[in-house]
């Protein structure tokens, strides 16, 4: 039995086991009468999207009961990336005053999930979180019969979204479509299939695209990593591809693979997306703390500054918006550029990339040759659920020289090379993250880290 997953997010678990149509009507219910008290809204209405897994289509009926029963609108945008969705809660006219992606982002197609989105088109702030999942165990405040909330459909959610990534201010539209480059992309027959094609045309690429029907049926394992990635490294060889793209099932995280057919890393799409923005604006970068410290190399060449916060785009993003960050996101391939919106968002990295590499007039190998190269290690630690807080607790006592970072989980600081050990808020397991100057220093060092974990008394 898989265990359910509550964080500042939402809530996600395997369907049928710990997601059920019953617990989604629940949660659903308490969060639209949750911003209902919030907000005051005399026509209250909430946005729901979701991605295009199979089990999709019952959580969304599920969750639009929940949602009308209360007495709010629902404006259902069918299949839509989880940026799609937030940025139609923004953008919407008669202002919702919040959403829900049905989404299990990057996790296998047994899984799914609710992501539940504020009035401002962001995930929830801690201190919102908290007061929420206090009340659903409370009696659902249902409507009268007078009062029931009404679904509509919006068609044209994805068409808004690719209108404010063409409208980023100091991106050239006309440079980018002279090159007319050729882009191999894979959706994983994710949501990204609805937007991520037609954005790369608008962009004037010629688009090979591989698994690009919205099917639920993932063409290979759904997380946008190197090792899940081969058929897309074939591909742009074989149609000698300028570039390839890659998205997780929702489209918050995009994944490159160079000219030469080969992966760069999911760290280079921000990391790229930093330097070409940075040539354009100044302004402070905003990361988490498991991404790469060649943010901290870029920032130098550029005279700025950069922010660490704790792992999930929500921090990030909100502490971006007060810092007036013009470019930040998380290493996992989540660029967020604010012109767009304060979210992950792949459409917004190819973009910017494609952006760069106009400006530029030279291939991707070259611009990610040009970056500082760090190298990374990740492992899982699959444990039992009762010895997650019993093996953290011993984290920041496995190296008692090093300088220790408690803002998440603990990250154990050396001179150019750092451990980050935190509970994964999506999946009941220790994630251990390394970087440093090669890649056998990174490898030894995980597994020494893993090691003096497991074995620590």
């Amino acid at each position: 039995m898989s265990k359910l997953m509550m964080s500042v997010s939402g809530v996600r678990g395997v369907f049928g086991e710990t997601i059920t149509p019953d617990l989604v009507f629940k949660i659903a219910a308490h969060f639209a009468a949750f911003l209902k008290r919030k907000n005051k809204s005399e026509k209250p209405y909430m946005v729901v999207g979701r991605d295009s897994r199979t089990t999709g289509e019952a959580l969304y009926h599920a969750v639009v009961s929940g949602i009308i029963s209360v007495g709010v609108d629902v404006q259902y945008l069918g299949i839509a990336t989880t940026p799609t969705v937030l940025l139609s809660v923004e953008l919407s006219e008669n202002k919702a005053i919040g959403g829900i992606c049905i989404t299990a982002s990057h996790n296998p197609a047994e899984w799914n999930a609710l992501k539940l989105v504020n009035q401002n088109g962001m995930f929830l702030f801690p201190e919102y979180a908290g007061d929420f999942y206090k009340s659903i165990d409370n009696p659902i405040p249902y409507a009268s019969w007078d009062k029931m909330g009404k679904v509509s459909h919006y068609d044209h959610s994805a068409d808004d979204h690719i209108k404010k990534v063409l409208e980023i201010p100091y991106i050239s539209l006309d440079k980018i479509r002279s090159k007319r480059f050729r882009v191999v992309l894979d959706s994983v027959n994710g949501a990204g299939c609805v937007i991520s094609k037609k954005l790369l045309e608008k962009l004037g690429c010629d688009v090979v695209e591989i698994n690009g029907e919205a099917t639920g049926f993932f063409a290979h394992t759904p997380e946008p990593l190197n090792k899940n990635l081969t058929q897309l490294e074939e591909a742009v060889k074989q149609y000698k591809g300028d570039i390839g793209f890659a998205t997780d099932p929702d489209g918050d995280r995009l994944a490159i693979v160079s000219e030469k057919g080969k992966c760069i890393g999911e760290e280079f799409s921000l990391l790229l997306a930093e330097k070409y923005v940075l040539s354009k604006i100044k302004g402070p970068i905003v990361t988490n703390l498991s991404s790469s410290m060649a943010s901290e190399d870029i920032a130098r060449e550029n005279g700025v500054a950069v922010t660490r916060t704790a792992v999930g785009e929500i921090n990030v993003g909100k502490t971006m918006k007060t810092m007036k960050s013009p470019i930040g996101g998380e290493g996992n391939g989540g660029v967020i550029c604010p012109d767009v919106h304060y979210t992950r968002d792949a459409m917004a990295g190819m973009a910017l990339v494609l952006a760069f590499m106009a400006e530029e007039s030279r291939p991707l190998s070259d611009l990610v040759m040009d970056i500082p190269h760090y190298f990374f290690a990740k492992e899982k630690l699959d444990v039992q659920s009762d010895q997650l807080d019993e093996i953290m607790s011993r984290a920041d006592k496995i190296y008692p020289d090093a300088k220790i970072d408690y803002t998440d989980g603990i990250k154990i600081i050396f001179e150019k090379q750092w451990v980050h050990i935190r509970k994964s808020g999506t999946e009941p397991i220790i994630r251990v993250y390394v970087e440093a100057k090669t890649q056998e220093l990174a490898d030894q060092l995980c597994a020494q880290s893993i090691k003096k974990l497991l074995e620590f008394k």
